[in-house]
């Protein structure tokens, strides 16, 4: 059996008196493909940065084997000593090795290379990196978040690209379709320590559920045991000093071991605590959208979009960035005027915003101030008042938090304080631009949680397509030429009506041609006395057999393409491609069926006259 590329044991890290890692191991094979899940602050990113040797820890082993290349990705990349990002990209390659890759990724990534890393956007930042460290192929991929900032239709080429690689793979990530796809081995990092799961992403959440249960179940075990103990010791024989020593040591320590289990209970949202304040009912309808278009620098986002919402709809808006999610988004709920087409918003609706870059938060405020708006020590909460301590920890922020200004906080802290912050408002209409950004799977469960409880109406977008078919009722996906088209159900589900749609305009295009092939083929052609076929007739009538062969061929190329049920979410010019085609061959191949068709049967006529 070959040694692993990479070995971390008895790992030990400590970040300001806290104790991060406690003996965290991790082993990487040769073609692994391995996911890193906890929650957010446990040390995935740190035990990821110890395996790229990027961050020394204070105890522990990191063995590589000699010659393995590794390649990490981290979440924020510098990139302020490059001029274009091809020279960003390039400067990934070990020895200066630059080949084809980096500009056929770079072009995959809907970039050119001559770019400036300080005009580049946060999805462009994210898929500059990609680039980099996906080019040189390395022997170890160490993916932070590769999927953050990235539209469906990236995040799927992603995956694509990433099951043909021979690269072994340690991805941390908080979309579950995203590791559900591409792991076959987990490591779970819980208070300080790993734990190993032989088995892909899927498997995981069960797995954990039981594993905790069954911490439970031995603390209420050892809970029993110690009050038996005491009970002995208060009123049992004293007669045996030795023996009465030797079990008041064996209470010491069952009461030690009860100490550490309890300080590593993990902390878990309190669901009775915690819900969406919500202010009067809305009118039955919320928005109606009457054939709306918007157009910047003469491109046309939203074209003749009509659409009505009503009272309890979730609706969940896709499209790769920069196609108009945001802009459409601003457009139904009044912010923003058409340039024709009307918008009229239902009665009595309270709107409160999430926003994607948490732009709202100030980053010299103090979490306390955020959530108090300011002044004193009470959150309102909807109609209820609350002291911020106590809805801080509702949230799982810590007292000592409190001061904290909302610039050093994580990214999933920031985005947890959005939520706490947004929830605490009364609404009847939320609108969230992609909430799932930075949240661990428990926040995600959250928010799905308050948001199938809420009685109001939601508008959401989102490029987790897990989070998207658990939570809406009606997808809106963009198309080409700012045309958007409404499907019943989740993200899945709108790929299967898309996938039927196809099916059914190439069967009516089949079926079509052969109608026309067939009324073509009863027309009785007669030939005159002294006709004959000419050498070009003959030719055709012994290689049109052949041509038509090669073009069945084609049409099947094609239909393989289609029965791709992920290639027009992927690729959408692919699948269109695709669909012409077949449909160019199809019609080829008619045509010359109905002309060996006329010309058979002329050859008969003459033959029998």
């Amino acid at each position: 059996m070959a040694p692993p590329l990479l070995t971390l044991q008895n790992i030990y890290l400590t970040f300001g008196g806290t104790p991060l890692l406690e003996g965290a191991s991790l082993t990487i094979e040769e073609r692994d493909r391995l996911c890193l899940v906890g929650r957010n602050g446990s040390g995935k990113s740190t035990l990821l940065k110890i395996a790229a040797d990027l961050v020394e820890m204070d105890e522990g082993e990191r063995f590589i084997k000699p010659g393995v290349t590794v390649q990490y990705l981290e979440q924020e990349p510098d990139f302020s000593s490059y001029k274009t990002v091809l020279e960003y990209v390039e400067d990934g390659f070990h020895d200066g090795e630059v080949d084809y890759r980096a500009i056929y990724l770079l072009e995959q990534l809907g970039l050119n290379g001559s770019e400036r890393p300080q005009d580049l956007s946060g999805g462009e930042t994210r898929r500059a990196a990609l680039a980099r460290v996906l080019a040189p192929e390395p022997d170890i991929l160490l993916l932070d978040e590769p999927t953050n900032h990235l539209d469906v239709t990236t995040i799927e080429w992603l995956e694509t690209e990433l099951k043909q690689m021979s690269s072994a793979i340690v991805l941390i990530s908080h979309d579950r379709r995203f590791l559900t796809n591409l792991s076959s081995r987990t490591i779970w990092i819980d208070r300080g320590i790993t734990k190993n799961m032989k088995g892909g992403f899927e498997l995981f959440e069960d797995w954990r559920e039981k594993h905790l249960l069954e911490e439970e179940q031995m603390r209420h075990k050892l809970d029993r045991k110690i009050v038996r103990e005491e009970h002995w010791l208060t009123y049992g024989v004293t007669a045996r000093r030795k023996r009465n020593q030797k079990r008041l040591g064996d209470l010491h320590a069952l009461r030690d071991l009860k100490k550490q289990m309890k300080a590593g209970v993990t902390k878990k949202f309190d669901r009775d605590n915690i819900s969406a304040s919500e202010s009067e009912r809305s009118g039955k309808l919320v928005i109606e959208a009457k054939e709306i278009s918007k157009s910047y620098d003469e491109r046309e986002l939203i074209k003749d979009l009509s659409i009505k919402i009503n009272r309890r709809d979730r609706i969940g808006l896709v499209g790769a960035n920069g196609t108009g999610k945001t802009t459409l988004i601003r457009l139904l709920t009044g912010e923003l005027a058409p340039d024709s087409g009307s918008v009229r918003l239902g009665a009595n609706l309270d709107v409160v915003t999430l926003d994607q870059k948490r732009e709202s938060l100030d980053a010299d405020m103090t979490l306390k101030d955020i959530l108090t708006g300011g002044g004193g020590d009470m959150v309102a909460v909807g109609d209820e008042q609350r002291h911020v301590m106590s809805y801080m920890k509702d949230f799982l922020f810590l007292p000592e938090q409190a001061r904290t200004p909302i610039g050093k906080l994580s990214g999933g802290e920031r985005g947890r304080l959005m939520l706490a912050r947004a929830f605490a408002s009364p609404s009847n209409l939320l609108v969230l631009d992609e909430p799932t950004n930075d949240l661990d799977l428990e926040t995600l469960d959250l928010l799905q949680e308050l948001l199938s409880d809420y009685s109001g109406t939601v508008l959401l977008v989102s490029h987790d397509r897990d989070f998207l078919d658990r939570v809406v009722s009606m997808t809106l996906a963009v198309e080409e030429g700012g045309q958007w088209l409404s499907y019943a159900g989740g993200y899945s589900d709108m790929l299967e009506q898309r996938k039927l749609v196809a099916r059914e305009q190439k069967a009516g295009a089949k079926e079509k041609k052969q109608k026309l092939g067939n009324k073509s083929g009863t027309k009785k052609t007669t030939g005159k006395s002294g006709d004959k076929l000419t050498y070009k007739d003959k030719f055709a009538l012994e290689n049109i057999p052949t041509q038509m062969q090669e073009l069945k061929q084609v049409m099947a190329s094609h239909e393989a393409k289609l029965d791709d049920h992920e290639l027009y979410a992927r690729d959408p010019d692919a699948f269109e491609k695709a669909v012409n085609a077949l449909s160019d061959a199809q019609e080829k191949h008619d045509n010359l069926e109905e002309e060996w068709l006329r010309l058979e049967m002329m050859r008969e006529e003459l033959e029998g006259s």
